[in-house]
Order: C-alpha cells, then structure tokens, then sequence
C-alpha cells in the first residue's frame, strides 16, 4: 500500500464498532465481542492501539492487519492445539466459539527485551534475577537471546488494573488454574512460540516474545483465544541487522507497536503521567508498520478492501452473513 494512498484513506479507521442489532458489546482494549444466543462470539478488531494498560492511538486498517495475521497463524498452528475461529464474514471480524477464558495471560519470551513494568528486561535492569518462578543469569545484555524460552505469566488486568506477574506457585496456590491446566496451558504455549521462531525466521525475523490467551470450551478443553503471533501480541525483530544493533547497544529493528510505545516513553511516564497527542506523522508511520509487518510475516501483499467506512462494511457483511444462515465461505464478502 502506497504512503499517498494510505494519507489518502487515513480517515477510514475504526475507532469502536458498536452494532445495536448485536446486542451490547463486551468491550476490550482493541476488540468489541458479541455473544450470540447459540453460543458463538462476533470478535471484531478495531484500529485501537493499546499499551501501558490503556489505548493510545487509532491506527488505519490496523484491525485488518491484527485479523489477517492471526488468521495465518491459527491456521498454521492447528496442529499443535485446538483454537477458538469458526469463520471470518469481514476483514476485521471472527466468529469464534465462546469459551470461558483463562484468568492468566501465557507470556513466552526468548530474549531480555520489553518496556513495561512486567517486563523482564525491567526487572533485570533493577538488579532482579529471580522473576517469575525462574533464575536468569548473570551477564546479559538488553536484548540478547534467553539461555531458552521461558513462560513469565501475567494476571489478566481489567477495569484499569495493571497486568501483575505470576510464579507457577502463585497460579496454583490463588486457584487461578487447576495443575492439570497449567501443564497444558504451558506446554501449549511454548510449542506454539517454537513453531512461530521456526516460521518468522524463515521470513527473515526474530520472533522474540509474544502473550497467549487460553479458555476452555462447553466440554472442557483448552482452547486457544483471542490472537496469536500479532504485531499487538509479539515483538518480532529484522533478522538481518539484529546482532549489530544489539552490539552498538541499539534497540533491534522492529515492526509492532514499540514504534508507539517508543515515542511515548519518550515524552511522558505512561504509567503516571496523561499521554500527550500522537502526532499525524507517528500514527501514519505505525500504520505503515503493521501493514509491513502484515505482508513480511505471511509472504503476502496487504489488500485493504474498497473504500467505505469501516462499521457500514462490517455491518453489511455480517448482516450477509447472517441471511445465508451463518454458514457461508469461510472468506470476507
């Protein structure tokens, strides 16, 4: 996608997706859910940009890029556990099963790397070695690679709270999941963070972190939700220059919302202090990123769909959707 041409349609973003006809949303950070009575979930994703444990920014065609990803991971890693998709009416919307979802968040890292106050870059940089349940070494520098990957799970913050992190023992002592569970969930989880370094690096990149969701379904199983492998919720790395910007002392070149979370460290304490305004440029810029990061990840080119407001064509769809009885191709109309 051309930079004049995204200039040119910057001002078709989804900023919410808020559809009466559906019933009340479960709103989210970056998506609004819908339960249906037969025990389906509509998830659509937004142009929401979220960190620090708020939203930032409204990026163009970024829900279209998050769904696009996620559907190419889903499908290549079926294999590995069962996931949540049923079918995909709309460029930015999935119709998945509902699960009961997990109240802890499965973060699988391969390098010290991270910005947020649950990072364990963070936590090392303040002297800690023991986080998480686990010993690092001594010796690291940012962003070198893990002795191996290793599970730092996070509570799941709502309603404003931040994201706290887990032990093992933590998860198994509060009830958060059964011992059962948490073997699954965690071997689940660095199976399908294998997989995706396998792949990336294929693509010429590093995927050096990343956060699973997990739900169980009507019967009980562990089911994979939400997303997986996104620019939202990974940190991929450019293969080809990563060990000379980390032996400069440079941040990796990257493609996911560091880019955001990068300027506004810069100009305030996100945690603390009122986020300035994004500037046009910046926003502009992720945008570029996440479609770049669309087209590198899955080999493919980015094709936005005609220009129309975003929630008329997510309407219509869906509306199409559900006259052929909800059973239709498994392909945007």
């Amino acid at each position: 996608m051309q930079r004049d041409e995204l200039e040119a349609r910057a001002g078709e973003v989804l900023s919410g997706a808020v559809l009466p006809e559906l019933g009340v949303p479960q709103a989210g950070k970056v998506r609004e859910n819908y339960d249906l009575p037969d025990g389906r979930r509509i998830l659509i994703a937004t142009d929401r940009l979220s960190a620090f444990d708020r939203v930032l920014a409204v990026i163009p065609f970024k829900g279209q890029v998050l769904t696009g990803v996620a559907r190419y991971w889903f499908d290549a890693t079926g294999d590995i556990c069962p996931n949540h998709v049923i079918e995909y009416p709309d460029p930015n919307v999935v119709v998945a099963r509902r699960l009961r979802i997990l109240p802890v968040e499965m973060v699988v890292r391969g390098y010290l790397a991270g910005t947020t106050n649950t990072s364990i870059l963070t936590f090392y940089k303040e002297g800690r070695r023991e986080m998480y349940g686990i010993r690092l070494p001594d010796g690291l520098r940012d962003n070198d690679p893990l002795p191996h990957p290793i599970v730092t799970p996070t509570t799941k913050g709502s309603d404003g709270a931040h994201d706290e992190p887990l032990s093992p023992d933590d998860i198994l002592r509060r009830g958060l999941l059964t011992a059962e569970q948490w073997d699954r969930v965690r071997a689940y989880a660095l199976a399908l963070f294998a997989r995706g370094q396998e792949m990336a690096a294929r693509r010429g990149l590093i995927l050096a972190d990343t956060k699973y969701e997990f739900g169980l379904d009507a019967e009980g199983r562990v089911v994979l939700a939400d997303e997986i492998h996104t620019p939202d919720s990974s940190r991929y790395w450019m293969a080809t220059t990563y060990a000379e910007r980390r032996d400069r002392g440079e941040a990796p070149e990257s493609f996911d919302k560091d880019v955001i979370r990068r300027w506004v460290n810069a100009h305030c304490d996100p945690y603390r202090d009122e986020v300035p305004p994004i500037p046009a440029e910046v926003v502009l810029h992720t945008a570029e990123v996440y479609i770049g990061a669309f087209e590198t990840i899955t080999g493919t080119v980015f094709a936005p769909p005609p220009p129309e407001p975003p929630l008329e064509r997510i309407r219509r769809n869906l509306a199409a959707w559900q006259a052929r009885g909800a059973a239709g191709p498994k392909t945007p109309a």
